[in-house]
């Protein structure tokens, strides 16, 4: 007869095992039995587990209907839950349900444990199975309960009369599909609509649900002779345990927009469609996405999260639950806490963070930055290893619990079921691994550290301001002038301020001696003051911004650096908040993100919106371009890109943004009207589009907050769409183009995209939104004026189908590349600028337009417009380059400009677009003192008079 191996197994458990499978042989197994799990690695597993010995040995048919291969692979999708399905085929009642359940629940679960200790399975696929196997009994009991409450009671109806479903959401361990072996389920019942059964018997919802929840719950809960399923937990329902069974969604939703505290958010995460009608549980969750994710960084959830920390801590202490690898110091709890920090604070905006389990979230945070990769590998490599050790525990017994032993044999029994020689060399790793948890998690949720400010500093002028008394003195030992005391009087006075709660109050009172001190010391204290207090002002409504400066110096710091550099910033800031997250984000101060940086974060942003809303993608996409062009504008001010590449990047933006914006509205007018097709003498095909960008954007030469030159085409042809409801083609993309410049220039709450300005399409204002592009090549060859021409140079395409941009290319350069007569196009490039000049430069005697005045911007791009028309006749090169620095290299590089006279007209463009960059972000128009670029004018309009009179 074979014997177990107990070569590997301590010499204190031999006995104890030998006695299991003494046991074991006595219950009737067969050899053939014996055999194959001795191969299975029977010695480990009844070493490690009682319960799956006494399993085998009570019930020696357990494994009757299991294929012994499953010991040795993972589940399939969908196989434990067809294995319950075929286990509760017969059942026709109540009781013959509960027994069911309970025998497949031991079969499975003995053989989740099997593979676990034999090391057959990986965490993961433990996790799942026993995760599929609660998600499979709960939905099949569900199944046959709603069908016999059916019966007698009917069906609840919504006013459409379709059926409704309950829905069973799981929360915790389930809800991430992460539950352990002896786990509770924590479960929520809801149902989408109230109404009342259409049975003899009608019940109302509430009352129909309520009652089919109460027979799951038994199902599952009640304990027999065969046990339970799982332990049900229904705590965390509105209301807790005072709370209805069952819900309504619309009193679930009402419940958490006027009741839901901050550990309900937290839940939330977690939170998974479980049985029943799970679409309908998934349409639920995003409506309450909102709640779960704030919009903005939501630095509430320190607070939050270190007040549940503490509470669990004080139960720690009191309980004497040191060694609880759950809740004690360093464990799984704090792993937790750690990963649910950051999706609570940054979910809102990062949707790669709305996940339900840890694992992948803590992956996120490691390639976001957010931690350290040797952190977040180190609490992965901890996480791993205290759910093996909390999984072991359980199996030993099929017991819930999360404490380490205090008996030596039960000791041991767990070293050597997690691969250790003794419980010291387990402790030694256990131990490792706490520390290196604890180590981050205090990291991370440390409370800053604030020094006691004293007598005659900023904090005594904020106290004695909060008291109204006379902030005078205090302030002008800081630097501050007499306008400083009269500014906090009036925050103070303010309705925002004066709404505050008692928390909220405690947050402004921790914020703003460092506010002020950081203001004091500025350079600028009274302007950055200023500032800074209207943008408290504009904030204090919404609480979370205080925590989140209360809880970031840096971006206080930051926010005082912006506000003496760049009022322009801190007041999109001020009308944006949601600015304020950036500050914290370390790429702000690198290099000026790249078009390709930029298409891959946009993706980003839009991949955790609902197509379906376009309120949202709008929002989103104000805020994507928002946040870039402040890190664009932090690295021009730090001297971290040069004028041109600021305006390449700020063009880079415009174009990703454009290109999106298109692609989701033509998407939604295809869904609506099918595509364009045309008939161009080949066959049927698809109807092409195109954006063209004219200016300083088609230049590449874009300036903070500058208008958007565009012009739309298309090749549409006298087709028409071909789906339910067609257009004629010129329809469809007259409508993609007013739904275009709609989704870049409409205000909503998060602002405007840019402005568009359409004028120089053909026949400006009075001609057609968009234009075929036949249409368009006969305007520019038989109508345009030589200054449209002149436009043209500058006119690339930045959205729209490859094969339409081609011909547009094509038509470009033929219309560029004409012969003019040079005194002609001499006399009307002239007169172009003189009207320019008289109707728009907004020079005075004391200042300078550094775009339209004299010897300006405009007159540097005019002179390199007149060159270009002039020579790309014999040198269509020149056509090639749409901004004015690569035209003029090529003007030199021809021998068709003085090289030296080329290079300086390049150096003054720049320099001219450098003092509008600084100009705008420090609040001003573009007009610099009349002195500030005496000489550089005078070389321009030298030029100017050379070639122009």
């Amino acid at each position: 007869m074979a014997e177990p191996d107990l070569a590997n197994i301590p010499q204190p458990l031999r006995q104890p095992l030998r006695a299991q499978w003494e046991r074991f042989l006595a219950a009737g197994a067969s050899a053939d039995l014996q055999q194959a799990l001795l191969d299975l690695g029977l010695a480990n597993v009844f070493a490690a587990s009682d319960f799956v010995a006494d399993s085998l040995i009570h019930t020696p048919t357990l494994f009757d209907d299991l294929p012994l291969e499953r010991l040795t692979r993972a589940s399939q999708p969908g196989e434990i839950a067809a294995q319950i399905e075929n286990a509760l085929v017969d059942t026709g009642d109540e009781a013959q349900l509960q027994a069911a359940l309970r025998r497949i629940r031991r079969r499975e679960m003995v053989r989740v444990a099997w593979r676990d200790l034999a090391g057959e399975a990986t965490l993961e696929q433990t996790l799942g199975d026993l995760s599929d196997l609660a998600d499979a009994c709960i939905d099949a009991a569900l199944k046959r309960l709603a069908a016999w409450h059916a019966e007698r009671f009917g069906v609840v109806r919504d006013a459409d009369g379709r059926p409704q479903l309950l829905v069973v959401l799981g929360f915790g361990k389930l809800g991430a599909r992460e539950l352990n072996f002896s786990s509770d389920v924590d479960l929520v019942f809801l149902y989408p609509h109230n109404g009342d059964s259409d049975g003899t018997r009608s019940l109302d919802a509430g009352a129909y649900f309520t009652r089919l929840g109460q027979k799951l719950i038994q199902a599952l809960d009640a304990p027999t002779a065969e046990g339970f399923v799982f332990r049900v937990d229904m705590r965390l329902r509105p209301f807790g345990a005072s709370g209805p069974l069952a819900m309504s969604f619309a009193a679930a939703e009402q419940y958490y927009q006027r009741h839901g505290r901050d550990w309900e958010r937290y839940a939330l995460i977690k939170a998974r469609p479980v049985a029943g009608d799970r679409a309908a549980g998934e349409r639920l969750l995003r409506d309450l996405r909102p709640f779960i994710y704030r919009r903005y960084l939501d630095f509430t959830a320190f607070e939050s999260l270190r007040d549940m920390k503490a509470m669990i801590a004080r139960e720690v202490a009191r309980q004497g639950l040191e060694d609880n690898i759950k809740l004690g110091r360093g464990g799984i709890r704090e792993i937790e806490f750690i990963g649910q920090l950051f999706q609570m604070i940054r979910g809102g905006r990062d949707a790669a963070l709305r996940t339900r389990a840890i694992r992948p979230v803590l992956a996120r945070l490691a390639a976001a930055s957010h931690l350290r990769p040797a952190e977040t590998t180190a609490l992965d490599a901890a996480y791993v290893f205290l759910r093996r050790t909390e999984n072991r525990l359980q199996m030993a017994a099929d017991r819930q619990t999360h404490e380490l032993p205090a008996d030596a044999g039960a000791q041991l029994r767990l070293a050597a079921s997690m691969g250790f020689a003794d419980w010291s060399a387990f402790c030694a790793a256990l131990d490792g691994h706490r520390d290196t948890v604890r180590a981050v998690f205090d990291q991370v949720f440390a409370a800053p550290d604030r020094p006691v400010a004293g007598p005659g500093d900023a904090a005594d002028a904020w106290q004695t301001a909060a008291a109204g008394g006379d902030t005078a003195a205090a302030l002008t030992e800081l630097g501050f002038g007499a306008s400083a005391a009269a500014a906090l009087k009036d925050l103070q006075a303010a309705g925002p301020i004066q709404s505050l709660g008692a928390r909220g109050r405690r947050r402004l009172d921790e914020l703003m001696p460092r506010l002020i001190q950081a203001a004091a010391v500025s350079g600028k204290p009274d302007a950055v003051l200023l500032s800074l207090l209207r943008l408290i002002e504009a904030v204090a409504g919404r609480t979370a911004y205080l925590a989140l400066l209360a809880e970031n110096d840096n971006v206080l710091r930051h926010l005082a650096a912006l506000a003496a550099s760049s009022p322009w910033l801190l007041q999109l800031v001020t009308r944006v908040p949601l600015l304020m997250d950036e500050l914290i984000d370390p790429r702000l101060f690198g290099p000026a993100p790249d078009r390709d940086a930029l298409a891959a974060e946009l993706a980003t942003v839009l991949s955790g919106v609902d197509p379906a809303d376009q309120e949202s993608e709008m929002d989103a996409l104000r805020q994507f371009q928002q946040a870039a062009v402040l890190r664009i504008a932090v690295a021009d001010l730090s001297g971290n890109a040069e004028p041109q590449l600021v305006s390449l990047r700020l063009a880079a933006l415009a174009d990703v943004v454009i290109e999106t914006v298109a692609g989701l509205v033509r998407e939604r007018l295809v869904a609506r009207h099918g595509r364009p097709l045309t008939d161009d003498g080949g066959g049927t095909r698809a109807a092409r589009f195109g954006v063209i960008a004219y200016g300083t954007l088609g230049g590449r030469e874009l300036g903070y907050g500058s208008d958007l030159d565009l012009v739309f085409v298309h090749d549409g042809g006298e087709g028409a769409t071909d789906g339910a409801r067609p257009l004629d083609n010129a329809v469809f993309f007259a409508r993609l183009s007013q739904r275009i410049i709609s989704f870049l220039s409409t205000a909503t709450g998060a602002g405007v995209l840019y402005r568009v300005d359409t004028r120089l399409r053909p026949g400006g204002n009075a001609g057609l939104l968009v234009s075929s592009l036949d249409g368009f090549e006969r305007y520019q060859r038989e109508q345009a004026w030589s200054w449209e021409h002149q436009a043209l140079i500058r006119a690339r395409p930045v959205a729209g189908d490859s094969e339409l941009i081609a011909r547009f290319a094509t038509l470009r350069r033929d219309i560029l590349c004409r012969r003019r007569d040079p005194e002609q196009l001499r006399q009307d490039v002239a007169a172009m600028r003189e009207r320019m000049r008289r109707e728009l430069a907004v020079e005075t005697q004391a200042g300078f337009d550094l775009k339209q005045g004299a010897g300006g911007l405009i007159d540097i791009e005019f002179l390199v417009q007149y060159w270009v028309l002039r020579h790309a006749h014999t040198h269509p090169e020149l056509i090639e380059a749409t901004d004015n620095a690569g035209a003029l290299q090529r003007l030199a590089a021809l021998s068709l400009l003085d090289a030296a006279a080329a290079a300086e007209l390049a150096a003054i463009h720049r320099d001219y677009l450098a003092r509008i960059h600084r100009l705008t972000l420090e609040g001003w128009g573009a007009v610099a003192a009349g002195e500030e670029f005496r000489d550089k004018r005078e070389t321009v309009l030298g030029l100017w008079r050379e070639v122009f009179h």
